[in-house]
C-alpha cells in the first residue's frame, strides 16, 4: 500500500482560501489482516464518524481544501498523541490503537490485540504518514496567505455514557480552552452555532480538541485550529445499520456553510498574545 491511499484531498480549482478541513475518523477501510483479528461487533465499525466526509463535501466548492482519511480509526487513531499521554486526564480515554469500542465491548478476538511492537508498527506505517502530509498541508497554506485556519470535523452518538452523561450538544466547538486558535476568531466561529436555528452548541465542552487541535495549533505563528464534534442525530440514523438522512444533514451543512464563512472573513490575528477562557 502506498501512503496517498491512507487519505484523499481535494484542493480548490482556483486560488483557494488558508482553510484546510480535515476529516481524520470518518475512513471504513480495513486491512484485511487487522480484519481477521476483530470481534463482531467491531467489524461493524460502530466508532466511526459516519457520513463527515459527505457532510463536508462542499469544502472545495468555497475554496477551502479537504483531507479525508481512507482507513478505520480501529487502525490508529490519527487524532490520538502517539505517547500515550490522555486528552482529558482523570475521564475515560480512548487509546491510539483502541482495544474497546465505545460502547465498552472487546474490539479483538481473545489473544489478538496489538501488542506494543504492533502499536509502533500501525503508528509508523499509517499515523506517522497522515501526520506528514497534513503538516505540508498546513505548510502550503500558510505560505500562500501568511496563516492557515485548520478545522477538523468529528462526530459521535449523541449519548455515550462512557464519555459523558446525558445528551451530547448538537454542536461541540472546542479550541482547547482558547489555546488553539485567536479568541477573536473562536468567537465569531462558535456565535454561528450558537445561533443556528435548531441546534444546540457549546464551545470547549466535554469535546476541547483533540491531539489535532492542540498539536497543530499554533495562533503566535498563524496556525489556528478548532474542532467541530457534531452530534450524530443531527444529519442521521444513529440505530444500526446507520443512515444518512438527507433531509436533517441539509439544515446541518447549511451551519455548516455559514460556520466556514464566517472563519474566512473573520481576521485571523497572529503574532500577539491571545486570550483565553472563551466562555
Amino acid at each position: 500500500m502506498t501512503s496517498a491511499a491512507l487519505w484523499r484531498i481535494t484542493r480548490p480549482s482556483h486560488a483557494g482560501m488558508p482553510l484546510l478541513v480535515n476529516v481524520p475518523h470518518a475512513g471504513i477501510f480495513l486491512p484485511p489482516a487487522i480484519a481477521a483479528t476483530l470481534t463482531p461487533a467491531a467489524l461493524t465499525l460502530p466508532d466511526t464518524d459516519w457520513f463527515v466526509d459527505q457532510l463536508a463535501g462542499f469544502v472545495p466548492a468555497v475554496g477551502a481544501t479537504l483531507m479525508v482519511a481512507t482507513h478505520s480509526r480501529i487502525v490508529v487513531d490519527l487524532n490520538r498523541d502517539p505517547s500515550g499521554v490522555a486528552l482529558y486526564p482523570g475521564a475515560s480515554n480512548s487509546e491510539i490503537c483502541a482495544t474497546e469500542t465505545f460502547a465498552d465491548e472487546p474490539i479483538y478476538l481473545q489473544g489478538c490485540a496489538p501488542d506494543a511492537a504492533s502499536v509502533n508498527a500501525r503508528i509508523d506505517a499509517y499515523w506517522q504518514p497522515y501526520h506528514r502530509q497534513l503538516a505540508v498541508e498546513i505548510a502550503r497554506l500558510k505560505a500562500a496567505h501568511g496563516h492557515c485556519l485548520l478545522l477538523d470535523f468529528h462526530s459521535i452518538k449523541g449519548v455515550v455514557p462512557r464519555f459523558f452523561a446525558g445528551t451530547l450538544p448538537d454542536l461541540n466547538f472546542g479550541t482547547v480552552d482558547g489555546q488553539s486558535s485567536a479568541a477573536e476568531l473562536a468567537q465569531a466561529a462558535f456565535q454561528v452555532l450558537a445561533n443556528a436555528n435548531g441546534f444546540t452548541a457549546v464551545h470547549n465542552g466535554r469535546f476541547k480538541g483533540g491531539y489535532i487541535t492542540r498539536h497543530y495549533g499554533a495562533p503566535l505563528t498563524g496556525v489556528h485550529a478548532m474542532q467541530l464534534e457534531i452530534a450524530q442525530g443531527c444529519y442521521m440514523d444513529e440505530n444500526s445499520p446507520v443512515k444518512f438522512d438527507a433531509r436533517r444533514a441539509a439544515a446541518l451543512i447549511d451551519v455548516l456553510k455559514n460556520l466556514l464563512a464566517e472563519i474566512l472573513k473573520t481576521p485571523a490575528p497572529f503574532g500577539r498574545e491571545q486570550k483565553t477562557g472563551i466562555a
